[in-house]
């Protein structure tokens, strides 16, 4: 069962969120927050799996919450759902950890979709912001605003591990790379484990952007 925890500043869409959600046989939604603050009070008491985050809320905004709760609790996985697309706030939320961001005209499927795929250890972006996505990271590596890692790190990565960091540079999924390397998704998430850890990497999006800088991303099939 999936544990689900929303913040908005707006009751009716926590309402609205609360009931379609709590249809689904996998999750359940157990916890509600009007704020940021509210949100990181209620976390000191219960970890969700997942926390559907709305960007504009009084007091502590989504992306600053994003960056209080993935400094705090890295484990749990926050999806970004706001009524902007702002670049501003893509980035920075990303930037921070955030596994998804979606525009809150997301049909009901692909909101329950996304949180399935982040609880897998993937990451799901609404195909109008991917675009934006994608030129901000190749705009990082232009600036020289780089993700630096050791050569050795490097060299330590094997051939699956190196395949893996090139699909997750072009914004696949764990279950997407698992089947486009006819690998389990266990071997997947093992193997991303074993490649941020060569590479002294937070996380799978500072992984992508190093993919995308050192130009891993652009090869083909990742060879």
């Amino acid at each position: 069962m999936t544990n689900v925890m929303i913040a908005d500043d707006q009751e009716l869409i926590r309402e609205s969120l609360k009931i379609v959600l709590d249809q689904n046989v996998d999750m359940q939604v157990t916890a509600l927050a009007e704020n940021g603050r509210q949100l990181m009070e209620i976390l000191e008491q219960q970890l969700p799996d997942v926390i559907l985050m709305d960007v504009r809320m009084p007091e502590l905004d989504g992306v600053q919450a994003t960056r209080e709760v993935k400094l705090r609790y890295p484990q749990v996985k926050i999806i970004i759902l706001t009524t902007f697309d702002d670049d501003e706030y893509v980035f920075n939320a990303l930037k921070y950890g955030a596994s998804g961001y979606l525009l809150k005209g997301v049909s009901v499927p692909d909101l329950t979709n996304a949180i399935r795929t982040v609880v897998s250890g993937g990451a799901m972006i609404n195909p109008g912001i991917v675009t934006k996505v994608v030129k901000f990271f190749n705009q990082m590596a232009q600036k020289n605003a780089t993700v630096e890692v050791e050569a050795s790190g490097v060299e330590e990565l094997t051939k699956t591990e190196r395949n893996i960091a090139h699909l997750v540079g072009c914004g696949r999924s764990n279950r997407e790379i698992a089947e486009a390397l006819s690998l389990s998704e266990g071997t997947v998430r093992n193997g991303l484990s074993s490649a941020l850890s060569k590479l002294e990497l937070r996380d799978r999006t500072q992984l992508a952007i190093w993919a995308v800088q050192t130009g891993l991303a652009a090869e083909d099939d990742g060879q």
